[in-house]
């Protein structure tokens, strides 16, 4: 499978009807994603959404490789350890999953992940003018475009802040399980490679090893 890249903006593009939702953590995984879209309980989850206004599936789901880190910092509720966040400024590359969504559905996620209903579609002026938009101080309140795929806008989310100004806090075992199984499921990177990519990240380097990581997917009992 391709690994796709984005082409950086040079210039502010008209708001489009579909962008690319590019997803770096949990929502890399199909069965989770579809609650955000359609409903539900995520498996595993303790939390219910109340879905989008357009309860279609993506029309694509693409690997992706984006300038930038990721990272882990915060400590999350669900997980325990830090949770994973985007610094698109960061020297490096972090990999995702980018899911070909309609607006109103990029909307509807995003409000979700924010912790408000959804509803509104999102004004992207900014954001697609230039390449970042603060919408808020939460930690999935910041919009991020850092490029188009296929001439199509790619959006995702991440904080205010940048790896430089927080301490970052180690993954769980929990969590990095899932991420690398969302690696996986996305298509082109073998178990390995997702091992060694994901023990570089910042908050987990130098506490996980790629061989640690690996054998969480291997052995579903660690």
């Amino acid at each position: 499978m391709v690994v796709h890249t984005a082409t950086p903006l040079v210039e502010a593009m008209v708001a489009p009807e579909r962008v690319w939702y590019a997803s770096y953590g949990s929502n890399m995984h199909m069965d989770r994603l579809a609650a955000y879209i359609a409903g539900g309980t995520p498996p595993g989850a303790t939390r219910s959404y109340p879905g989008c206004r357009d309860h279609r599936a993506p029309e694509r789901s693409i690997a992706v490789e984006l300038p930038g880190r990721l990272y882990f910092a915060t400590e999350s509720p669900v997980w325990t350890g830090g949770r994973g966040f985007y610094d698109p400024a960061a020297p490096g590359r972090m990999r995702g999953r980018a899911h070909l969504v309609t607006v109103s559905q990029m909307s509807d996620i995003a409000a979700q992940e924010m912790y408000e209903e959804p509803g509104a579609d999102l004004d992207l002026g900014t954001v697609l003018r230039d390449g970042r938009d603060e919408l808020g101080p939460g930690r999935y309140e910041t919009l991020i475009c850092p490029g188009t795929i296929e001439g199509i806008p790619v959006l995702t989310f991440t904080a205010p802040w940048t790896l430089q100004d927080v301490e970052v806090l180690t993954p769980s075992a929990a969590y990095l399980r899932y991420l690398a199984g969302g690696l996986l499921e996305s298509g082109p990177w073998e178990e390995q490679d997702i091992a060694e990519y994901l023990a570089t990240c910042p908050g987990a380097a130098g506490v996980w090893t790629p061989e640690q990581v690996r054998e969480l997917l291997t052995d579903p009992g660690l």
